[in-house]
Order: structure tokens, then sequence, then C-alpha cells
């Protein structure tokens, strides 16, 4: 791991525990300039995770809190007539950040969900038909609760087509627990927190990332893994072009993240989850697995993508 990478994955840890694995993927998803959606059911960490990563960054941070309420000029700003000078003046909404943590994202209804495609894909919004370019690096956090569905709305195909990684936080081990107890004890770390990195060493890091290599036998490997989505009986639309794109890139910085100048077939094996399976669309909210369970939508969408990784075969060579 490089010097980068281990200083702040090491302060996001003065705050999260067990989660290594998961700050990894984030800070992946960070070097790509992609988008991240963490679910998991409430309580694992997935708001705090958020917090300790934008604050272990010197940029500009915010939160919004998304209810069925919540309108798209909420997040995106609006136009008042100013008296004073007589005037309509802009007033710049929530998504004007670096880091945007949109927290429920599934409780607002899908017009204002939609209202971020555009900061997500092309980091501008538009409002009243002038367009206005946001502040890079430009990264959103989505948190949302797969199990409850009174009072919210599913993220539409082209919203989960945006984000690069759906991270799952999952439940800590006993020992994580008592790690958990004895560090939130008498204070919350994340007050206390301090950034460890700059926007321009930021930026420089993602221009290292984009620099990797990859070779055509691993742009072979990426690209069959992906049309196999196309052709599995248990899919109706597989991955796009864009998850293609988005599978490579983060591959790049998985393996700059880990101090290699080069990818690796484990880097495409240990994204292809986090990366692929949010974007396949099954055919039923639940299926029935062959012991008769019923399993969700993302559980079969991930066993599409562990049959795949069994049959594509992997190239051998020496990448180095």
């Amino acid at each position: 791991m490089n010097s980068f990478s281990e200083k702040l994955i090491g302060n996001v840890d003065k705050v999260i525990v067990g989660k290594d694995k998961q700050i990894e993927l984030l800070l992946v998803s960070l070097l790509v300039g992609g988008h991240v959606l963490l679910e998991d059911v409430p309580g694992t960490g997935k708001t705090k995770t958020a917090k300790a990563l934008a604050k272990s960054l010197d940029l500009d941070f915010k939160r919004v809190q998304f209810t069925i309420d919540l309108l798209p000029s909420d997040l995106t700003g609006i136009n008042f007539f100013d008296r004073q000078t007589n005037s309509f003046v802009f007033r710049k909404g929530p998504v004007f950040t670096n880091i945007l943590l949109a927290d429920e994202i599934n409780r607002a209804t899908a017009r204002t969900q939609s209202s971020l495609l555009e900061c997500m894909e092309e980091k501008q919004v538009t409002v009243d038909g002038e367009t206005r370019k946001l502040s890079l690096p430009y990264l959103v956090i989505a948190t949302q609760n797969p199990i409850e569905s009174q009072g919210t709305f599913p993220l539409p195909e082209a919203q989960l087509d945006r984000f690069l990684m759906m991270i799952k936080m999952e439940y800590p081990s006993h020992e994580e627990s008592i790690d958990i107890l004895k560090r939130f004890a008498t204070e919350d770390p994340l007050d206390t927190l301090k950034p460890v990195t700059s926007k321009a060493e930021l930026i420089s890091m993602q221009n290292k990332a984009k620099k990797i290599t990859v070779s055509d036998l691993l742009y072979d490997y990426a690209a069959r893994i992906v049309e196999a989505t196309r052709q599995s009986d248990d899919i109706i639309v597989g991955a796009s072009p864009r998850a293609l794109l988005a599978f490579v890139a983060a591959a790049k910085a998985l393996a700059f993240v880990r101090g290699r100048e080069h990818c690796i077939p484990d880097d495409f094996k240990e994204l292809a989850v986090p990366v692929l399976a949010h974007r396949l669309t099954v055919d039923t909210q639940y299926t029935l697995s062959k012991n008769n369970k019923f399993v969700s939508k993302s559980e079969l969408a991930e066993s599409v993508i562990a049959k795949i990784l069994d049959e594509v075969v992997c190239p051998t060579e020496d990448f180095s």
C-alpha cells in the first residue's frame, strides 16, 4: 500500500473499527472520481464512515437528510429576487461542495433523486437554463437501508448506474464490537479527527491512478466479464459500457492503492461485485433459490457475478 493510501485509511481507522475493506473501496472510488452507495441495515456505520472520510480530507463537505418532502431545488439551489439589488440572485444548494453525503437517499421521491443525475455524471448543475460547474474533486456518498420499504422510493436503474460502487458495511465481529465499545466509551473520535491530505495532493493522486498499466489480456478479461452479464438467463439487463469503463478505472485505482504500477486479474475479481452487481436488472424483487429460500435482487445479482467469475477464463501471464 502506498503512503497516501496508508495515511488516509489509517486516519479513518481511528473512528471506524474493522472496515478496512470498505474504506479501501471508498478510497478507490475517490481516486476514480466515482460515487458510492453504502447499503446496509441501520447502525452499521454508513453515515459515520462517510463523515470520517470527509474529515480526513481537506475538502468542503455537506450532508443532506433525504426525506419525502425534499425538493430538487433544495439540492441544486434556486434563483430568488433580491429587492435590494432589484435583480435575481442564485442561492447555491448543498450539491455545490466536494463531498456530498446523501443520507437515506431512497426516502426522497424519484423527481428529487433524478436531480442528482447531472451532478454525478457531468459534474455540473443547470438551474433555470444556466449551467454552473461544480468544483473538483466531487464525490457523492449515498446511504440507504435495503430492508425498510415503507416510505421509500427504490433508486431507478439510471440512478444506480451513476454509482461506481455499492458497498455493504456488514455487522462487526464479536472482537470488533468490543473495540467499538471501548473506543466510544468516553468520547466520539470523529470530533477530534484532523485532515491528513490536501485537495492538491488528492488531485495529483487521481492523475497518477489513471496512469496505471492495464495489459491487453486484462482489457479482454474485463470485457468478457461484463459481456457475460448480458448473456445470463437470470439477468434482464446486463452491465452497460459505462459499467465496463468504471470496472477498468476502479481496477487501476485499486492497483495504485496497493502500491502497484500495473493491474492483475485479482483486481478485477475483487471489484466485480461492488462495481457490477448493483447495475444488473433481475426479474423480481425476490426469487426462490434451489433450496427453496428467498433471495433478494442484490443477492441474485451477486450470485450471477460469482458464477461468471468461475466460468470466464482468467489470464495467467506475468503482468508485472
